[in-house]
């Protein structure tokens, strides 16, 4: 880290949830920080401690969020913003540089992001290796872009036989749309694809739960749930489900 009369700014990813998760370069981040800023539930993960400020805040205020925490890092602060899984993946990265772009002043600063384990990946690695060839990420909230734009991705995704994996599936405001992406996907793949539910992985809730396209429902999704989708070459071996590098 920099010297102290110089404050910086890391964007850091906590992982999927289980302390054993989080990478060294990020717990040596934290424990050099003067301030702490990021979602509600993600600054709880942060154990309080002498010397150390933190700044919770709700999940839809990221640009006043990346712009305090440019502030502070002005100011001469130590400051991490805490993501969920990877900073770079539908999270805080991408958002500092944002506000970035529109404060120009701070571009001397020292900023660096240090990745995650992504829930995706988490979630994969526990069932097997579902994305083993080639896959893509869609965020199913339409928070930030139109439900159509949701709707063309994860069918033009099915239609190029990419796995998928799905963040933010269903929530209490919105629970309909779920179940229209999974009509999508009905209309471009087989009844027999594989699809795996995995809800809260390397926490003590965490349930894993694989079925067919056939037998999902909406209801098998939360927002706690990353939804991985096989593509046609996935199967299943004993317990685990793969899909083989091999050409298809």
């Amino acid at each position: 880290m920099k010297g102290e009369d110089k404050g910086w700014l890391v964007v850091a990813g906590l992982g999927p949830g289980s302390d054993a998760l989080v990478t060294p370069e990020v717990t040596a981040a934290l424990a050099d920080a003067t301030d702490v800023v990021g979602y509600i539930p993600y600054v709880a993960r942060v154990a309080p401690r002498d010397g150390l400020t933190l700044h919770p805040s709700d999940n839809r205020v990221e640009m006043d969020r990346a712009q305090h925490a440019l502030d502070m890092a002005a100011a001469g602060r130590r400051v991490v913003v805490v993501s969920s899984g990877d900073p770079g993946v539908f999270a805080m990265a991408s958002a500092i540089f944002e506000a970035l772009e529109a404060m120009p002043q701070y571009l001397p600063l020292d900023i660096r992001i240090l990745p995650g384990i992504t829930a995706m990946l988490a979630a994969a690695a526990r069932a097997g290796a579902p994305l083993g060839h080639d896959f893509c990420a869609i965020n199913l909230s339409d928070n930030l872009k139109p439900f159509a734009t949701v709707e063309k991705r994860v069918a033009l995704a099915a239609q190029g036989d990419f796995a998928m994996a799905f963040y933010n599936p269903r929530s209490a405001s919105r629970p309909h749309q779920f179940a229209r992406v999974l009509e999508v996907l009905r209309e471009h793949c087989e009844p027999t694809r594989l699809i795996t539910f995995a809800r809260a992985v390397s926490t003590p809730d965490e349930a894993l739960k694989t079925v067919t396209l056939a037998e999902a429902v909406p209801e098998m999704a939360d927002m706690r749930t990353v939804v991985l989708v096989g593509n046609s070459a996935t199967r299943r071996i004993g317990r685990h489900v793969y899909t083989p590098r091999s050409a298809l």
